[in-house]
């Protein structure tokens, strides 16, 4: 079993900027990629951005250019730092690790809210 600890959500104004950071531990063999998503009330769970085992990233056109990702493999840990947050930006944000010839794992949420 993984367990994903996420923490540094909160509430910031609009412009502001937050770091959200997540360790995974437990039963990890070969992570394929970390990464964000989240999910707005009443929308739909959504990716943020991703980091493969080779540094890849990707990233949601929303936030390209105001978030990164960022990991330390050593701590088997991700990172988001958010830029310029907006308040289409509010939502709770899920870290995620995929692992090679394993179901998917999920934290369990951290709330970020952006005001106006």
């Amino acid at each position: 079993q993984v367990q994903l600890v996420e923490s540094g959500g909160g509430l910031v104004q609009a412009g502001g900027s937050l770091r959200l950071s997540c360790a995974a531990s437990g039963n990890i063999f070969v992570i394929n990629s970390m990464g964000w998503y989240r999910q707005a009330p009443g929308k739909q769970r959504e990716l943020v951005a991703t980091i493969s085992r080779g540094g890849s990233t990707n990233y949601a056109d929303s936030v390209k250019g105001r978030f990164t990702i960022s990991r330390d493999s050593a701590k088997n840990a991700v990172y988001l730092q958010m830029n310029n947050l907006k308040p289409e930006d509010t939502a709770t944000y899920y870290c995620n690790l995929e692992q090679l010839l394993r179901i998917p794992s999920w934290g369990q949420g951290t709330q970020v809210t952006v005001s106006s």
